[in-house]
């Protein structure tokens, strides 16, 4: 990904509220918002542009993050008629300074950026369908420069809908692999710019320490999450993890593949046996 030099307006002041963001050398635009502010951000000239959309919130009956990407041709109309949905908390626009985005255009880049979230998987989406609209080649060629910059500023903005769990495909420092082991249990692992992922295919314990309902009741929890929404998956006397997954730090990791408590800087250890805490020591 190449270098950017992103630009944040706070209208109020506030980087809670409503934000403009701008890269330099870009003709794209990016406006977001809380619901809370919703007003405002319909009240914006850019809103009477064609453009891509994100909703996001958090789904009432599994507790997991979810999203809906949309495109129009009058972003605020459709911005409206999204006032009925009620998961969504906070929202995120991208439209053109110079108002070249057509129909076509913003059709293509939202089925791109389904695609792409589907991917990603780390919010559920409440519109899975969209159409595959035509486009010469070269405004395919345009249209996916303009989504290497939504990329680059949606985290800004305080988005990861498109970040890949697995961090970064180019560390400045590339972190280790690491494996995880207890009892039957392997997983493998490392440091990401988000904290920790535990990679597909890794194992877990099945059952619990009993000491872990009453004294992390955290860990229970998050595992349990985990087992509803399949991503882990009974086989053989253990979990498997179906997918790279997330974490907010290696013993938090660690804790769900030992069915306990575990200081995940002991627990993970490179190829050699050494420690994550003798490899950032060194």
């Amino acid at each position: 990904m190449t270098s950017a030099t992103i630009k944040l307006f706070l209208p109020h002041g506030d980087a809670r509220r409503l934000r403009v963001g701008e890269v330099s050398n870009w003709t794209g635009k990016a406006l977001a918002a809380p619901r809370t502010e919703l007003e405002d951000l319909l009240a914006r000239d850019e809103l009477e542009s064609s453009g891509v959309y994100f909703l996001l919130g958090v789904n009432p009956d599994t507790g997991g993050s979810l999203a809906y990407i949309g495109e129009a041709e009058v972003i605020r109309e459709r911005l409206k008629q999204h006032k009925a949905k009620d998961f969504w908390t906070s929202v995120v626009v991208f439209v053109s300074k110079d108002e070249n985005l057509t129909k076509a255009h913003v059709r293509y880049l939202e089925n791109r950026l389904l695609q792409e979230a589907k991917a990603v998987g780390r919010y559920a989406l409440e519109n899975a369908n969209s159409s595959n609209p035509k486009l010469p080649e070269s405004d395919r060629e345009d249209m996916e420069v303009y989504l290497a910059r939504i990329r680059q500023v949606l985290p800004v903005l305080g988005s990861d809908l498109l970040s890949p769990i697995a961090g970064s495909a180019k560390p400045a420092h590339p972190q280790p692999m690491l494996v995880c082991k207890i009892k039957s249990a392997l997983a493998t692992g490392r440091r990401t710019e988000a904290g920790f992922v535990v990679f597909a295919k890794s194992t877990a314990v099945l059952a619990v320490r009993p000491s872990a309902e009453s004294q992390y009741p955290n860990t229970i929890a998050l595992r349990e999450r985990l087992i509803q929404d399949k991503t882990l998956v009974e086989d053989d006397g253990l979990y498997v993890f179906t997918k790279d997954v997330e974490f907010s730090s290696p013993s938090a990791a660690a804790a769900v593949i030992h069915g306990g408590s575990a200081n995940g800087l002991t627990a993970w250890r490179d190829k050699n046996g050494k420690s994550l805490k003798e490899i950032e020591e060194t």
